[in-house]
């Protein structure tokens, strides 16, 4: 009898260790599988994060593309640049000089006088100077800086969109300083 409660004992104290083991073990696995999901649950969120800014860029693009198409619908008339030496626009600004807003007055009156149908697509342009992502945003400025004057002088905002194509389109090669100042510049397109 003594020999029978001895086994159950040795029996007993062999499944408690194995319990205990598998115990243990499990709560490793525990820690593993929420360490793992931490790194997963990061990672979804990177995605997340990138998506969003696909969704943003996108949207951006749409509203160019938008844009663009509603400006193929009407008829080119003619075009003024602001970019010869009196009206060129300084490295790294999106201010007009005392000339162009001469020029720009003078452009405002014509308008006025000749059509008040027409639709103008206002286009700013940069030098390769910098990075792409900062000339986009210096070009969408320089042109902001053109509708709002035009609009001061009376132009209807209705009728104005601006672009920017930063340095993707430049005049002449960007290889000389002169070459650069001409590449900065504002081109204002009339429509009917």
């Amino acid at each position: 009898m003594l020999t029978l409660k001895t086994s159950a004992l040795k029996t007993a104290a062999v499944c408690a260790l194995i319990a205990g083991g598998l115990a243990v073990s499990g709560c490793a696995t525990k820690d593993y599988v929420k360490t793992q999901v931490g790194v997963v649950q990061t990672q979804v969120g990177d995605h997340d994060v990138k998506l969003g800014e696909l969704d943003k860029t996108s949207r951006e693009a749409l509203d160019r593309a938008t844009a663009a198409g509603k400006l193929a619908e009407g008829k080119f008339m003619y075009s003024m640049v602001l970019s010869d030496d009196s009206v060129k626009f300084p490295v790294d600004a999106a201010t007009l000089s005392p000339e162009a807003e001469q020029r720009l007055t003078e452009f405002s009156e014509k308008l006025k006088g000749e059509n008040k149908n027409v639709y103008l697509e206002i286009q700013g342009h940069t030098d390769n100077v910098g990075e792409p992502a900062y000339n986009d945003s210096l070009g969408a400025k320089r042109a902001e800086t053109v509708r709002k004057f035009l609009s001061q002088r009376g132009i209807a905002l209705n009728r104005m969109a601006t672009i920017s194509y930063g340095e993707d389109a430049p005049v002449v090669a960007n290889d000389t300083r002169e070459n650069r100042a001409q590449n900065r510049r504002v081109v204002v397109m009339v429509l009917s």
